[in-house]
């Protein structure tokens, strides 16, 4: 079931909108930020208030990647695999960090720390390889250096 702040939230969202479905994207965020993923109960929630059907909601949820449909770490760690990333050394910062998290794509660390997932284009091919964790974009990355930048995150 939804918080009031949650409702509360997507109601404010709806005011900026000309239907209620278009603010589906912004109602799953919400969820997402509050509970650090959207589960099927939310799902079922969003769908009422914006008179959508579930599967409808479930379709837009399912076709952004950025929203989890199960639960994730306390951080999330999206790492590039375009093929600027590939060309510049993908690999071996996908090495050295499942060596370090102990995890492969798609886990969470076993203390709810870290989830790593692939992205296809974290918009930095400049400076690839690069990989996101929460909000904040690491790009020219090396070998060696991961362990520093998960430090930062507890």
């Amino acid at each position: 079931m939804l918080s009031e702040t949650e409702k509360q939230q997507i109601e404010h969202e709806l005011g900026h909108v000309p239907v209620k479905k278009a603010a589906c994207i912004e109602a799953l965020k919400i969820v997402q930020e509050h509970r650090r993923w959207v589960s099927d109960e939310s799902i079922a929630d969003i769908a009422g208030i914006l008179e959508m059907s579930t599967a409808e909601v479930d379709s837009v949820a399912t076709f952004y990647n950025l929203i989890f449909r199960k639960p994730v770490g306390r951080h999330v760690i999206l790492l590039c695999d375009s093929i600027s990333c590939w060309v510049m050394g993908y690999n071996g910062v996908l090495k050295e960090l499942t060596g370090l998290l102990e995890i492969s794509y798609g886990e969470t660390t076993a203390d709810g720390r870290f989830t790593l997932l692939p992205n296809a284009c974290l918009g930095t091919c400049d400076h690839a390889p690069a990989l996101m964790i929460d909000n904040d974009l690491y790009r020219d990355l090396e070998a060696g250096t991961l362990s520093s930048i998960l430090e930062k995150y507890t």
